[in-house]
């Protein structure tokens, strides 16, 4: 996760700990003594792509450092039920306090990463690349698209500060796709790569005539689509968009595009099924 800053991390971690923890666990701490120590095993209860090891250990060295983590697959792994993900010892009341918080972030980005590896599979023996969107969940951007690599996909733009993107709205606020792409190669020449959203062959048309490094066909049926990119010709790179699912990559996968956009990765997630089991 090196494009996570480590004191992102650790507020995120703070922020879930605090809503969960807050003053106490006060179940465990009414049972156990705080010398009393155990151990534990992370159980996959699924089959897919396991992601996250960073963010256990991250929960614990936050709450009690002395709790001690043994990885024991490594991201990107592919596991079965009933596969042992970690082994944890030390303090009972932490290792307890700490459990639900540890799951709901590894079973989100292991949910995140199986469903992209099941995306990518389809494109397999193509050019395409499948990418994520910014439909994440506030606050886990980095985690979210960490786990999407993870399963094998590529980050789209990471947020509105690394790529210019101009979409619909900015279109018809400017007034036209021309003058927005005048707009900003006024302001930034060549700085950043220019996406530009299409949803007809006229609005391609400018697109191509704008000079821009991506074009986005959004929502166009595969008819449209092979249309536009003979009408791209080369000139710039294809992205299709639109509520892709399964069904519609293996449509269009024959087409000459470079990427397939996938908001569902990370906006309509199945949480992999994780759990942690005590010795």
């Amino acid at each position: 996760m090196s494009n996570y800053k480590k004191n992102d991390l650790e507020a995120l971690i703070f922020l879930a700990l605090q809503e969960d923890v807050s003053v106490g666990d006060i179940t465990s701490e009414a049972i156990f003594r705080d010398e009393d120590n155990c151990e534990a095993i992370i159980v996959s209860k699924s089959n897919g792509i396991f992601c996250g090891n960073n963010v256990i250990k991250a929960v614990f060295d936050l709450l009690d450092p002395s709790v001690v983590i043994e990885n024991l697959v490594e991201d990107g792994d592919i596991i079965e039920e009933g596969k042992e993900i970690a082994k944890i010892s030390g303090s009972t009341i932490s290792i307890l306090s700490g459990e639900r918080t540890v799951l709901n972030f590894i079973q989100r980005m292991s949910g995140i990463a199986t469903k992209t590896e099941k995306y990518v599979k389809i494109v397999n023996g193509t050019d395409i690349e499948i990418l994520d969107t910014r439909k994440t969940l506030p606050g886990f951007r980095m985690l979210d698209k960490y786990a999407v690599k993870i399963g094998g996909g590529k980050n789209h733009r990471i947020g509105l500060f690394d790529m210019i993107m101009i979409k619909d709205n900015h279109i018809k606020a400017a007034g036209s796709i021309t003058k927005t792409v005048d707009l900003v190669k006024e302001r930034y020449k060549e700085e950043f790569k220019i996406e530009v959203e299409t949803t007809n062959l006229d609005e391609v048309k400018e697109a191509v005539e704008a000079n821009v490094d991506i074009i986005m066909l959004d929502n166009m049926q595969k008819e449209m689509m092979q249309d536009a990119i003979d009408i791209i010709a080369g000139k710039s790179k294809i992205e299709a968009s639109g509520n892709m699912d399964f069904e519609k990559i293996e449509n269009i996968k024959d087409l000459k595009i470079d990427f397939i956009s996938v908001g569902s990765l990370t906006h309509s997630i199945d949480a992999f099924d994780l759990s942690m089991k005590f010795k």
